[in-house]
């Protein structure tokens, strides 16, 4: 394998002798991903190959028989192009399954039980993170502060509550962008990163965000 994968690869690599007696498509088309759902019994789906109706009830029934809130982020766009519907993932897992999609899909009522379908949004992550870098003035964008990024943004919903979105809603952006940027810039100090002495962060925040003012402009 090596000269062929990446360091980051590596870790996921499996030896070739271990898949030897699994099942094979047809043709010799390889081993396919209901074979690797039954044979590794995961706890995440991601989809970003835009096959659409790739995750299959089989698949998705098979996975949530072997974990109590299986993971399954549908991401591929435009919504034709989705590995499968939110509604019917949440049907095949009674309910149990954490599901975001790329494409925004409308909410789905399950068993009296309304569910917010996520839609995973880089607006949720990357102007935090750029504000929190210029307010701390970070010689460079660390691991540490991406993962800061993420935990705050994660923060901001109560995931254990029937049917609540996984991620903060799109039209509460500044919000969002506030809290990540404050976990950013907090974590580019502790990590000798800021370029400037950071008093009060929150406040330090709050004041570099742009603010839509505009003058009443009248005909004279």
């Amino acid at each position: 394998m090596d000269g062929q994968l990446r360091d980051y690869q590596m870790i996921y690599a499996r030896p070739s002798a271990e898949i030897s007696s699994w099942r094979q498509g047809r043709n010799g088309s390889g081993v396919g991903l209901a074979e690797v759902v039954h044979r590794v019994n995961p706890t995440m789906l991601i989809g970003a190959s835009t096959d659409p109706g790739s995750f299959t009830e089989e698949i998705v029934r098979d996975m949530a028989a072997h974990t109590e809130r299986p993971i399954i982020f549908a991401l591929s766009t435009p919504p034709a192009r989705s590995e499968a519907n939110p509604a019917d993932l949440i049907a095949w897992t009674d309910g149990r399954a954490l599901v975001a999609t790329g494409s925004p899909f409308a909410p789905v009522t399950y068993k009296g039980v309304t569910y917010l379908v996520t839609q995973v949004n880089n607006a949720m992550l990357f102007p935090g993170l750029g504000l929190g870098a210029i307010v701390s003035r970070a010689s460079r964008i660390s691991d540490g502060m991406f993962a800061a990024a993420a935990s705050a943004t994660s923060s901001m919903v109560t995931v254990r509550q029937p049917g609540v979105s996984l991620l903060p809603q799109i039209d509460d952006l500044r919000t969002v962008a506030a809290t990540v940027a404050s976990a950013v810039a907090e974590a580019a100090d502790v990590e000798g990163l800021a370029g400037v002495r950071l008093d009060d962060i929150v406040q330090q925040v709050r004041d570099a965000m742009w603010q839509p003012e505009y003058r009443q402009i009248r005909a004279s």
